[in-house]
C-alpha cells in the first residue's frame, strides 16, 4: 500500500511539470497563462508563442501522462487483478497534477494531451484513432476545442469496438474521460455557440 501511495504521488508530481509555463518563461520570457485562453497547455502555447514552442509542450505533456501510467510496473500489484484499477488511479493523479500543478501555483491546463498520453499506455490503438479523429475535425473546422471534445466522445466507442474492451469499469472510465473533457471545455462551448472561438490552422489559409 505504501508503494502504491508513493507511485500516485509521483504521478501527480509528473503531471505538475508545467512544460508550457517553463518553456514560455525560459525561452520567451512569457507566461502563457497571462495571454490567450490563459491555459498552460499546448493549444494556448501555439496560439501565443507558435509551433516551435507548442511542439515540445505537446510532446512533454503526453510523455508525462504515459510515464505516469507506466509506473504501475513498480507496484506489487502489477500482474494482479488490481493492475487495471491502479492504472486508472495513476491516470487521475497525473491529470489532476496537470490541471492543478504544485510547481505552478496550482494553475495549469485542461489536460487533453496528458490524458491522451496516459490512455495511450492503456489503449494505444484507441488513442491513435482518437488522434486521427482530432486531426480530421481540426482540418475541417479549425477549432482545437471541438476536435478535442469530438475525440473524447469517440474514445468510449474506440475502446469498446477497436480495443475489444467490454469490462464495465473500463467502459465507465472511458465515458468519464469523455464527460470530463466536455466539462473542462465548457467555456469553449459557449464561445463556439457565440461564434467567438479562436481558430487554429494546420496550414496557412490562402489570401483571397
Amino acid at each position: 500500500m505504501v508503494v502504491t501511495i508513493l507511485l500516485v504521488v509521483v504521478a501527480y508530481l509528473l503531471g505538475s511539470i508545467p512544460s508550457a509555463v517553463w518553456i514560455g518563461k525560459r525561452f520567451y520570457g512569457i507566461d502563457v497563462r497571462e495571454h490567450g485562453s490563459k491555459n498552460a497547455g499546448a493549444t494556448n502555447t501555439l496560439r501565443v508563442l507558435g509551433r516551435k514552442a507548442a511542439t515540445p509542450v505537446l510532446l512533454l505533456d503526453m510523455a508525462k501522462g504515459f510515464a505516469a501510467v507506466m509506473l504501475f510496473h513498480l507496484s506489487p500489484y502489477s500482474g494482479t487483478d488490481f493492475e487495471f484499477y491502479l492504472k486508472l488511479i495513476l491516470v487521475v493523479a497525473v491529470v489532476v497534477g496537470h490541471i492543478f500543478p504544485v510547481f505552478a501555483g496550482f494553475k495549469g491546463g485542461k489536460g487533453v494531451a496528458t490524458i491522451a498520453g496516459s490512455i495511450l499506455a492503456i489503449y494505444p490503438l484507441a488513442v491513435l484513432l482518437g488522434l486521427l479523429s482530432f486531426i480530421v475535425i481540426l482540418a475541417v473546422s479549425h477549432y482545437v476545442s471541438l476536435s478535442s471534445m469530438t475525440a473524447g466522445v469517440l474514445l468510449p466507442v474506440y475502446v469498446v469496438l477497436v480495443s475489444g474492451e467490454t469490462d464495465p469499469p473500463a467502459v465507465i472510465f472511458a465515458c468519464v474521460v469523455a464527460v470530463a473533457l466536455i466539462i473542462t471545455h465548457r467555456r469553449n462551448i459557449k464561445r463556439l455557440l457565440n461564434g467567438t472561438e479562436s481558430k487554429i490552422y494546420l496550414y496557412k489559409p490562402k489570401d483571397k
